[in-house]
């Protein structure tokens, strides 16, 4: 890892863009740790850094359990996991601006050993603390007492004061309990309770989120670690240049794409702005965006990195844990919104290059037509898929032939795969970063470009297979990926060497193995950040589940929102916003999904809409990572204008514009689920893939005020009117055929026995919460196979009985559907709802690209007479 600058360093003039230096500076304070000791501290910490990626190595691999030795349980792994990190927190991140970046202070060296042995006092004394749960000894109570103070200065050191604040106010709230206004009092805690709850269980700082960062995240963010040191940065955010940097706005076009695929590799927003910014806005800028727009163009591409699967920023992982579902289901739900939101992204920045004229940089290379650019495209795409097909094939072949030999015949295939990947690669020149403020820029040929890495392909390949086709746990597939990695640093450069027959071997040899020594220790100082949020994000869960706020904060927002669904959400939006102000996407997530995503799921319930747990999750995930764009926080704005030396609250200002396009997607899929391909068909999936992408573009252009030419103001409402009746039909449709047949609660007996199997079932019922006060919800039933009444209520766990003429339930089955839908003895049913026969919602479809073709024809006539006036004249 380059070294910071000293405190030394003269500052950049105004003009000058900042060094790179200073850029590093910037990603070291918030990723990695501003502080590069020399001598023997700088060597401390590299093993330090080393060690903590082998032993997640160690204990990601299938070895423990082969040689019987070093087989670690979860609660163990992750305060071995919290040692590493929050050792590494105090010595490599200083405590305040002023104290030394090339040396350790003595003080940090003992608070960093202290708050190392606190964090593996579980590992330490794991048989006795599970000897006596829940009877905390003196010992116990110091630890935890001195571990949570200990962690909150390392949070303060890594992240900022943000999380940190949030974290000391979630303590203070289970001290002062007894003292709080009723709607928020509980009981409150001893301090041996708190202790013993937030520091030697796994109710609190070692709980679930921790544990993903165990067993998941680092193993993603090594794995992008080493693929940015084996070159795989530079190389898409070449491909990206080479393949958009000649369109209008190209490189701003590039700018979207590569932070797209970068985002693979990060999870960091401010990385991502910082490693593509650097390039790209400069070049924006030269093109003719302002500082501002070029600014804000980067974050926001960087910021939608963290919403784009796989990786999500880490938050996918998460959401495997808080919302139930397998991996392979939170791909499916959060790829399409993230997908649409890109391509808007990309038709903004097409759209501010139209309205200010801007020229294309030249394309090297001859220059063809657009019909044959669209078949080449078309063509390439379909070798694409056939390859991807052939490829599948093979493998499933050989898994059904070779049997247990099948993993050894694959990994030889891809083995041979990569050698001749590496071969043809190995003909063209390397990659070399160029200069974006140098006075001619370059572009790439497209082709060359792409074949100089095909190889880096091969990892994300096998990640993905072993993710998605394979159905591995995360953890075991990012290790096989990482294995793959080291693999390939270890080799490219000698391999090539080899090829070209230049070079000395064993220096190219060298070259690799100190990539991948900075590979390893880069990931482990990429991680401190992840894991110490994730450890202080367990203290405010553990407040959750030690005070019971969370069933709190569903009455506090219906309070202020008065029930309505919309303010609710509004409301909900607000929050997360504030609550993310500060945090990396990690500590984020767990803190919105914990405190507000219950509160969606429950009033939405209210309210009579049936809203899934993961479009819950997504949608506070979505206004979580808004805040590293929004004033007056916006880390990642903050970044990026001081790449391009704008003002940052106008960057932010901006890219919060450019954003709304994301802000939008989450109220839509809380409605129209379609957006999360939730039980849909392979077909209503591409023809929602369609549509939504058009509402998007209609979407950008409403909001640009730009289409074909500058819209008047009457267009632009009209375009919104087209996006919202492509994104939400239903909202429509239902004003003209209403969805739902309603029945009285007293027709249950006649109603039940003439539904079919596998009808939709809604109940509205009046219970109460919590708190004894009266409530409305609705629940959701499947009517179960054909009979009398009685037996279907059998089948859904319900005995009613009659009180006038008020339908009550006498008695709720355990187990059964009624139970896990809330019902309790007492409730009353006020009436049901079956599904009407009504017709599609994507009839409206029709209307909505009729309006779309009008305004196009409007604004064709307006464009083809503009173009005409400068003929003439």
């Amino acid at each position: 890892m380059t070294p910071s600058p000293t405190k030394d360093t003269q500052p950049n003039t105004p003009q000058d863009g900042p060094s790179a230096a200073d850029l590093q500076d910037l990603v070291a304070s918030a990723d990695t740790g501003a502080r590069s000791p020399l001598g023997l501290p700088g060597k401390v910490l590299f093993a330090v850094a080393l060690a903590w990626s082998l032993f997640q190595l160690w204990f990601a691999s299938p070895l423990p359990f082969m040689l019987g030795f070093g087989v670690l349980n979860d609660t163990e792994a992750r305060a071995v996991h919290l040692a590493f990190g929050i050792f590494l927190a105090f010595t490599a991140y200083p405590a305040l601006r002023s104290s030394p970046r090339r040396r350790v202070p003595i003080t940090d060296w003992i608070l960093a050993l202290v708050a190392a042995f606190c964090a593996a006092y579980l590992f330490l004394f794991y048989s006795e603390l599970a000897m006596r749960p829940a009877r905390p000894t003196t010992m116990d109570i110091v630890v935890g007492c001195v571990g949570v103070v200990l962690l909150l200065e390392a949070t303060r050191r890594t992240l900022g004061p943000p999380l940190m604040i949030i974290a000391i106010l979630a303590l203070i709230y289970v001290f002062v309990g007894p003292y709080m206004p009723d709607v928020v009092s509980h009981r409150g805690a001893s301090l041996a309770l708190a202790a013993n709850h937030f520091w030697t269980t796994t109710l609190g700082v070692f709980g679930i989120a921790l544990g993903v960062s165990t067993s998941f995240v680092f193993l993603f963010v090594l794995f992008g670690s080493m693929l940015d040191k084996a070159g795989a940065g530079n190389y898409f955010i070449k491909v990206a240049f080479s393949l958009l940097g000649h369109l209008r706005g190209g490189p701003a076009k590039a700018a979207v794409v590569s932070s797209a695929l970068t985002g693979v590799i990060s999870g960091s927003s401010i990385a991502n702005v910082v490693t593509t910014g650097t390039f790209t806005i400069p070049l924006m800028k030269r093109v003719g965006y302002p500082a501002e727009k070029a600014g804000a163009v980067e974050v926001s591409s960087s910021v939608n990195g963290q919403i784009m699967p796989p990786v999500m920023g880490a938050a996918a992982f998460l959401m495997i844990e808080y919302v139930g579902i397998p991996y392979s289901q939170v791909v499916k739900h959060a790829f399409l919104p993230a997908l649409i939101s890109y391509i808007g992204l990309l038709y903004i920045v097409h759209l501010e290059a139209l309205k200010a004229d801007m020229k294309a940089l030249p394309k090297p290379g001859v220059q063809r037509s657009l019909p044959y650019a669209l078949i080449r495209t078309g063509l390439i795409l379909c070798s694409i898929l056939i390859l991807a097909g052939a490829v599948y094939w093979v493998i499933t072949g050989i898994q059904a032939i070779a049997g247990g030999a099948a993993n050894w015949l694959i990994g030889l295939l891809i083995g041979v795969t990569y050698l001749l990947l590496l071969r043809h690669s190995a003909k063209y020149p390397e990659l070399e970063a160029d200069d974006p403020n140098a006075p001619v820029v370059k572009l790439p040929e497209a082709w060359p470009t792409i074949q100089v890495g095909l190889h880096f392909l091969l990892p994300v390949v096998v990640l993905v297979w072993a993710l998605l086709v394979e159905q591995l746990s995360p953890g075991l597939s990012a290790f096989w990926a990482s294995l793959f990695m080291i693999f390939i640093l270890v080799t490219q450069r000698p391999l090539k060497a080899f090829f070209r027959r230049s070079g000395d071997l064993g220096a190219a040899a060298r070259q690799g193995f100190n990539e991948l020594l900075d590979g390893l220790t880069t990931g482990a100082r990429n991680m401190i950040g992840i894991a110490i949020a994730t450890a202080t994000a367990g203290i405010i869960v553990g407040m959750v589940t030690l005070t019971g706020l969370g069933a709190v904060m569903a009455d506090v927002v219906e309070a202020v929102s008065g029930g309505n669904l919309i303010l609710v959400l509004l409301l909900t939006a607000l929050i997360s916003l504030i609550l993310g102000m500060g945090l990396p996407t990690t500590a984020n997530y767990i803190v919105v999904a914990t405190l507000m995503a219950p509160v969606i799921v429950e009033l939405s319930v209210q309210s009579g809409v049936i809203v899934p747990l993961i479009a819950a999750h997504l949608f506070v995930f979505y206004f979580g990572i808004m805040a590293d764009v929004t004033p007056p926080v916006g880390l990642a704005s903050f970044a990026a204008a001081a790449v391009s030396r704008a003002d940052p609250i106008r960057t932010g200002l901006v890219a919060f514009f450019y954003s709304l396009r994301t802000a939008v997607l989450p109220f839509l899929f809380i409605f129209n689920t379609d957006l999360l391909l939730i039980d849909v068909t392979l077909w209503h999936g591409t023809l929602i893939f369609f549509t939504s992408t058009v509402a998007m573009l209609t979407f950008a252009a409403a909001t640009q005020g730009y289409f074909f030419v500058r819209s008047r103001l009457w267009e632009s409402a009209v375009l919104l009117l087209v996006t919202l009746m492509l994104l939400r039909p239903d909202a429509f449709m239902n004003q003209i055929f209403p969805p739902l047949e309603q029945y009285d609660a007293s027709e249950i007996e006649e109603v039940l026995p003439e539904l079919e199997q596998g009808t939709e079932l809604r109940m509205r019922i009046l219970g109460q919460s919590a708190t004894g006060a009266p409530r409305e919800f609705t629940t959701l039933f499947t009517v179960g196979a054909p009979g009398t009444a009685e037996e279907r209520l059998d089948q859904l766990g319900l005995m009613l009985y009659h009180e006038g003429d008020r339908i009550l339930i006498d008695s709720v089955g355990f187990g059964s559907p009624a139970q896990s839908a809330g019902l309790e003895f007492d409730d009353e049913i006020l009436f049901m709802e079956v599904r009407a026969d009504v017709p599609p919602k994507e009839l409206l479809f029709i209307p909505a690209f009729l309006l779309l073709g009008f305004i196009i024809l409007l604004q064709r006539v307006r464009l083809r007479r503009q173009q005409a006036v400068p003929a003439k004249a």
